[in-house]
Parts: C-alpha cells; sequence; structure tokens
C-alpha cells in the first residue's frame, strides 16, 4: 500500500509538450518551477489526488521499455537509483513523451515532472518521480473591477479536480528497481501513455497474486460449481474463498483446499481446472504467496453475491459471510411445479 500524505516536492519542471505528428511546439524550462507555501499543498493535491484509490495497483518497466532506459543511463544514476543531474533527466523525459506523440488524435499539455521524497511503501521511506500531464482546458471567468460596473473576462484554464494523465516512479533500491503508479482519465489513447511512453506490465507481487487467484476462484465458481450445483452453492463458494483471503497473511492452496472442502469430485475438478487455466491467470507453479488486505477489499466490492429469480425476485447474500447457504434450503412444490428457496432466521431487520 503506498501513501503519499508525507510525500513532499523537492524540485519541480513544468514543460510543454505539443503533438510531433502536427509539428507542434516541445517547449523545454531551462529552471526548475519555484513552487511558493501557498501553491504546494494544491499542486500536491492535483497531482496526487487520483492515486488515491490505485495505491495498491503497482506495476514494473517492461525489458523493453525507453523510459525505463532513459532512467538507467549510468551517468545519471547514482547507487541509490537517484539522479546526479535533475534538470537533464527532465529534459530527456520530455523529450521521450514528445517523440511518442506520433498520432494526430494525442493532446498537447503540460508536464510536471517533479522529484518527490518521502513515499511510503511498507513502513517505509522511498524517493521517486511523478510524471503528471494536464491535457484538457476549461472556460472560467475572471471579474475586474470597473469604475462603475464589474467587468466579466472569459479565460481557458486547468481543472484542478482533473489531472488527464500521471505516473508515479517508486526508487525501490531494495529490490533493484523502480515500481509505478499509473493513471489516466482518457481511455481513448492509453497506449500511447501506458505502453508507447511507460512500457509497463504488471508487477508480480502480492496484490498481483491476490487478485489472479480470487479472479481464478471466481470463474471457477461459475464454470464449475454453478453448472454441477447451483446458484447458491456458488455464490457460498464465492464468499468461503474471499473469506478465506480476508482472514490470513499467507496463502498456502493446501490450507484453502483443506478449509474449502470441496468433496472428492469437485476437489479433482479444482485441480483439472487450475491445470489448465493456470497460464491465463499467470498461476503457473504458485501455490503459495502472501497475500494483500487492501485488494482482497477491493475484489470483494467487484463479487456479486446475488441469485436472480425468474420471478422477479432477487436474493442478496451479505459478501463474506461463510456460513448463509445452510440457513437458505432449495426445494421443488409439485402442486406449483416451481422450485423454492427457504429462508431460516432469528429477527427480521426492520430498517
Amino acid at each position: 500500500m503506498i501513501n503519499l500524505f508525507a510525500t513532499t516536492i523537492e524540485t519541480l519542471f513544468i514543460h510543454k509538450v505539443g503533438n510531433r505528428s502536427r509539428n507542434e511546439e516541445l517547449f523545454i524550462s531551462k529552471e526548475p518551477y519555484k513552487v511558493n507555501d501557498e501553491l504546494r499543498p494544491i499542486l500536491k493535491e492535483f497531482f496526487f489526488k487520483p492515486f488515491r484509490e490505485k495505491a495498491d495497483q503497482l506495476f514494473k518497466f517492461s525489458e523493453d521499455s525507453k523510459l525505463r532506459e532513459a532512467l538507467s543511463e549510468p551517468e545519471i544514476i547514482r547507487d541509490d537509483l537517484s539522479f546526479i543531474d535533475d534538470k537533464a533527466i527532465s529534459k530527456e523525459i520530455t523529450q521521450l513523451l514528445y517523440d511518442c506523440g506520433n498520432h494526430p488524435h494525442i493532446k498537447s499539455g503540460e508536464v510536471y515532472i517533479a522529484f518527490l521524497k518521502n513515499i511510503q511503501m511498507e513502513d517505509r521511506s522511498y524517493d521517486g518521480i511523478g510524471i503528471f500531464k494536464s491535457e484538457m482546458k476549461y472556460d472560467f471567468i475572471e471579474f475586474e473591477k470597473k469604475e462603475n460596473h464589474l467587468d466579466v473576462i472569459l479565460k481557458q484554464g486547468v481543472n484542478l479536480n482533473k489531472l488527464d494523465k500521471g505516473a508515479i516512479i517508486i526508487n525501490d533500491i531494495d529490490a533493484g528497481q523502480r515500481k509505478v503508479l499509473h493513471f489516466d482519465s482518457n481511455k481513448y489513447d492509453t497506449k500511447y501513455w501506458i505502453d508507447n511512453f511507460l512500457g509497463l506490465e504488471e508487477l508480480e507481487d502480492s496484490s498481483f497474486y491476490t487478485k489472479k487467484y480470487l479472479k481464478f476462484c471466481q470463474d471457477f465458481g461459475k464454470d464449475v460449481v454453478l453448472p454441477a450445483t447451483d446458484k447458491m452453492e456458488e455464490v457460498a463458494f464465492i464468499n468461503k474463498a474471499v473469506n478465506h483471503f480476508a482472514k490470513s497473511d499467507f496463502f498456502s492452496e493446501d490450507e484453502f483446499l483443506a478449509e474449502m472442502d470441496l468433496g472428492e469430485d469437485l476437489n479433482n475438478e479444482f485441480s483439472h481446472y487450475k491445470t489448465e487455466r493456470a497460464g491465463k491467470y499467470q498461476l503457473d507453479g504458485i501455490t503459495d504467496f502472501d497475500i494483500s488486505n487492501e485488494s482482497v477489499s477491493e475484489a470483494r466490492k467487484r463479487i456479486k453475491s446475488e441469485i436472480s429469480l425468474d420471478t422477479g425476485i432477487t436474493i442478496k447474500v451479505a459478501k463474506g459471510t461463510v456460513n448463509s447457504a445452510k440457513y437458505l434450503e432449495k426445494g421443488w412444490d409439485e402442486e406449483k411445479q416451481m422450485y423454492y428457496y427457504l429462508a431460516y432466521f432469528n429477527k427480521e431487520d426492520k430498517n
């Protein structure tokens, strides 16, 4: 989990990047921008706000990432992954971004290169670089006092609540690599920002494996448990799987299957399903890993724990409840020639 609350902007360069395919200008500032005390908290909020909900979604540079190469040149980097010449690396990053803008749909904008201190990750502090871009311009009005009235002046500027693109690159010297958070509000040019410029791939950490395994369990429930049993058993399986992850810090597949108690047939189906689909979920040979609590919470939000019936009735099972299935009983009514669910309870919530 990344925490940016105490992170400080040590040095900030602001450049202007046009669209290369339209021969628009590239403007490189020769000096860093001097951030005053009034503007500093405003810029921090502008830059960091989009990352609050992405604080556990870490990526790494791919082997062919041009940005990774630019940040690894020996003449500009120290052993602790910090930079010898902030100005030079700021210019190189901006030039690379400009070179990637070779499609007419790429928007021009301001690029902010921020050298950061005190990025908190797993109870440790790291340095890093923030690369942010504002593209969209919005109308706003200013008022100017005249002798007999207020004059209205129409202008355009950047909305401080809507950063268009961003990346925070964390120097993790212990891991010998840089870890990356990224953000892009414009889905139409994702390839330009994530693939062409940043050159990212998923970081195979606890968050990665937690998300992949829970998605694997969710699909196993839909593809195998549901056809073999019914919707009630599928919901119970998913809830029980999520609950196992939620109460554990470390995942062991043997312990997981023992607790799930699927029975011999479904247990064999589980092993067969994983053997066949492991590549799809990037779980080849993965049976043990640390669990990311943030990823479990995020997965729980997306899981649908409902039984929808063709009579317009939906039975909603609270997410993460393991024993709910034993209070639901499914049967067949001979007179009505219909299935039914019978729900047991002690008292009714009347709120």
